[in-house]
């Protein structure tokens, strides 16, 4: 798990990088999703009116579709993304598959943050320790991170149908205004 100074001075390196790192790093880390996830992002998946991206069933981890809330900070870095004739692919250097090149990419940022001993899979559990720090419930942080066992397990999972959507949106929206402050301090505003 990232701490702040380590998520201030990785956004700093964020921030001197180039597309589509500059803005897949954020994204990452202010969604809580997979890296592969992300990766595979593709435009048709993401409503900017309901501001939200939906991970299709097929490409879900657990075979579930996922619905993604994005913070004012997850679609600042968005709105960032060029996108390419004939390309549904959000992050693509090729213009026809999904970005790749993620072990260099981890080396140049590690580098240029200089943090080191950390995966792209740690900023899910910094965002997923970042959300409970910030008083969000385990089971909503769960229900973000699109895990099907957690808190709410056995008999109360099979009872328990709702998607706690509004709390999502929430615990999103609130670890997307600590990011933006940890984002501030990272040199200006995006």
């Amino acid at each position: 798990m990232l701490d702040d100074e380590e998520i201030v001075r990785l956004l700093r390196a964020c921030r001197n990088d180039v597309y589509p790192f500059r803005q897949f790093v954020p994204i990452l880390l202010a969604t809580a999703q997979r890296r592969g996830e992300l990766a595979e992002m593709r435009w048709t998946e993401v409503d900017l009116n309901a501001k939200q991206w939906v991970i299709p069933a097929e490409r879900s981890k657990n075979g579930k579709p996922q619905v993604v809330p994005l913070s004012a900070f997850a679609l600042k870095f968005l709105d960032e993304v060029p996108r390419f004739l004939d390309c549904d692919y959000v992050f693509t250097t090729t213009k026809h598959s999904p970005v790749s090149g993620f072990s260099k990419m981890l080396r140049r940022l590690s580098e240029g943050s200089n943090t080191s001993g950390w995966r792209l899979h740690d900023l899910r559990r910094t965002a997923a320790s970042g959300m409970a720090r910030a008083g969000v419930a385990p089971h909503v942080v769960e229900k973000v991170i699109n895990h099907i066992s957690g808190t709410i397990s056995g008999v109360a999972a099979v009872y328990n149908r709702y998607g706690y959507d509004a709390e999502k949106r929430a615990a999103l929206d609130n670890w997307g205004r600590v990011l933006e402050e940890l984002y501030g301090r990272s040199g200006s505003a995006v």
